[in-house]
Formats: C-alpha cells, structure tokens, sequence
C-alpha cells in the first residue's frame, strides 16, 4: 500500500512538473553584426585621416539576451528581459561596460490590459517612432542615426530606474507611458524622466508619436546625479543639460514590395553642457541647443532575398550662448542593399555621406559625425559598410 502510494506520488509530482515547465519559457537570443568600413575623414592630431577599419555593429549594435515568460493563469504572465550590449571586435561589453547595459526589467503582462514592467528600459520614441524611421530598429540601423542621436531613435538612451506601462492593442491602437526616477534623496527631480506615446497600425498605414522629457539629463546639478534616469558615467547620456525634450511623430505607408515613410523630431536642450561625439563627451555650454530633423526613407524588395533602401535627413539647428546664436544645418544620405542568406543571416552594402553648413566655428557642431565613429576634421565625411549580420 505505502509502496503503492508512494508511486502515485512520485507520477503526480512529474507531471505537474511537467505541466508547470510547460507553461514557463526562457529564451536565449542575440544578434552579431560586424563589418569592413571605410571613412573619408577622421580628425587626428595630424589633421584629417581615411581610415579603413574592421567597425563592431554597422546596422545592429551587437547583443545578447535571456527572455522569459511565466503563464500564472487568467491571461496573466511573468516576464522579464536581460540584455548585454558588445563590441563584437575585441569581445568588451558596451553601455559602459554594464553588464545588462541594452535592458533589465521584470514585470507583469496581462493580455486584456497591457504590460507594467520595472527596471533599466526603453523610452516611447524608441518603441513606437523608431521603427517606422531608417535608423535604429529601422532597416538602415546605427549608420543611418540623426546627427547625434539628438532624438533618440537609435536608442543610445536608456531610463534607470523606469515604471512603464504598455497597453494591449485595441483596433490597431497601442499607447503608453513611463516614468523613471531619480532615486535621490531630496532631489526628486535631478535626473528624472518620462514618456508618452501612441501607435496605430491599419492596412497599409503605420502611424506613431511620442514625446521624451528628461530633467536635468546625466545628472548635471551638483552634486551631480548619475545614478539617475539617465547616466553620463556609462555614456548613455548623449547630451548633459539642465533638460532634455524630444516631440516625434512618423508615419509609413506599405504598397505590395515598397514602403516610404515620413518622420519629424524635435529635440529641445536647455542649458547643454556636453555633447556625445565620436564616443566621448565634448564641453558645448550654452544657453539653448535644438534640433529639427525631417526624414524621408524607402525600401523595396526586388526579390525575397534582395531589397534596396535609403533616407535622407535634413536636420535643421538653433544654438545661442551670452547672445550669439548659429543656426547649423546637416544633410545627411543614406544608401543601402540587403541580402539575405537565410532567414537570420544576411550580407549588406551601405554608405552614409553627410555634410554640415552654419555651425560658423564651434567644431563639435561644425565638424561631420556619422553614429559613434570619430568626427571629421572638416564639414563632410561619409562611410561605405560591407559586412554581415547573424541573429539568433
């Protein structure tokens, strides 16, 4: 009888270890690109350089991640996400040298209701704006980002510290919103954040907007902050001001094998202290820093496996300081053929050309600077990519 028991026992403790294995996932993933470069112009203590290097994530910043999900029954789940950011090259992490410098989050997501998750996260404009765009999680990636990322849709920044809330979809319709905290003692306000937006999907038709504020960014009061929202300390901060706010708005419209899409930003920087270049911050100060950039990209599929794309960028500038002001200009060209191996890998063809006018002396505005790579020592510099691309 207790043998028999005992039996049972043992059978039923399988299968509901069967049954609770089945219902919880974890999912390794990640993606590998890198690539042959060449660069017009580099700025050395020389003076302008061509270069050709061998450049960690042309397209896709080099990753990878552990994804999971816990069914709790109801249409409720556990979720979670870590995600490690690297430099393919050399085998060094990214972000600083964080260990899950991309994301870090745990949450709860409802099918009915949406998702509330907590944790180092991405904002709305890289949510819902970015990906009807060329750069970032567009086709055309790091290359193709605005002149300093200065909207953030190549997602350099993250938010520490963030509580957001992602709606189910109703009818097509998506929206959300987060807040990021600054964990200071008495300063709630010194490196905080937060995100709104909304996206629609219907048809041919994708539609998004969302807006960004970011209070004293990279912690610029004394004492300084970086702890916070938004971290100068691991170069996530792509500018250091008193405040930080970004308006997006994109569209895109789908025809058989063709997309076009539209899109506007506009990034405002009260008080900018320092600027991201080439992979380190350069001393601007000022009274008011902005940016306008109005985007044109397309893509066509000549075949299953072979597709043509470009953008073009025209970002328009205001900077004044002890009553100066400039009004610099940036046009920026993107050209770009993608062809794929298989249904994860792929062999691409790029090239970035970008030109900038009116920045009337002051070079970290003045001197062309295409994604992260070392800024030119003159107005003009363009990139040509070959490489390959391997997600998993």
């Amino acid at each position: 009888m207790k043998k028999a028991m005992a039996t049972t026992l043992v059978a039923l403790a399988g299968t509901f270890g069967t049954a609770a294995y089945a219902q919880s996932s974890v999912t390794l993933y990640g993606t590998l690109d890198t690539g042959l470069d060449y660069i017009s112009n580099q700025k050395t203590a020389s003076g302008g350089k061509s270069n050709w290097m061998l450049a960690s994530g042309n397209l896709s910043t080099n990753r990878w991640g552990l994804r999971g999900n816990e069914d709790l029954g109801g249409g409720l789940s556990a979720v979670f996400d870590l995600e490690n950011g690297f430099n393919l090259d050399n085998g060094k992490f990214s972000n600083g040298g964080d260990e899950f410098g991309r994301q870090a989050w745990v949450g709860l997501a409802s099918r009915q209701g949406g998702t509330v998750t907590l944790g180092r996260q991405y904002d709305f404009l890289v949510d819902f704006v970015a990906p009807l765009s060329a750069t970032g999680s567009g086709f055309g990636g790091n290359l193709a980002d605005h002149p300093f990322d200065n909207d953030n849709l190549n997602n350099d920044l993250r938010l520490n510290n963030a509580l957001k809330f992602r709606s189910a979809t109703y009818d097509g319709l998506t929206f959300g919103g987060a807040y990021a905290f600054s964990n200071a003692a008495g300063g709630f306000s010194n490196n905080s954040a937060y995100s709104l937006g909304a996206q629609w999907a219907g048809g041919p038709f994708n539609l998004a907007v969302a807006y960004l504020q970011v209070n004293r960014a990279g912690g610029v009061d004394q004492p300084a902050n970086t702890g916070g929202a938004v971290s100068s300390s691991d170069g996530d901060a792509t500018f250091t001001a008193a405040r930080q706010r970004i308006l997006g708005a994109a569209g895109r419209y789908t025809y058989g094998a063709a997309t076009v899409g539209v899109v506007f930003t506009r990034t405002i920087l009260n008080e900018p202290d320092q600027i991201m270049q080439g992979g380190s911050y350069s001393t601007l100060g000022g009274d008011l820093l902005t940016f306008n950039n109005y985007e044109l990209n397309a893509r066509y599929a000549l075949t299953p496996a072979l597709t043509l794309g470009g953008s073009y960028t025209f970002t328009d500038g205001y900077f004044s300081d002890d009553g100066r002001s400039i009004a610099p200009k940036w046009n920026q060209f993107m050209l770009q053929a993608d062809y794929a191996l298989s249904r994860r890998t792929d062999l691409y063809l790029q090239g970035v050309y970008q030109h900038v006018s009116g920045a009337d002396g002051i070079a970290v505005l003045g001197n062309a600077s295409i994604y992260s790579l070392t800024a030119s020592s003159n107005n003009r510099q363009a990139v040509v990519a070959v490489g390959v691309r391997h997600r998993f």
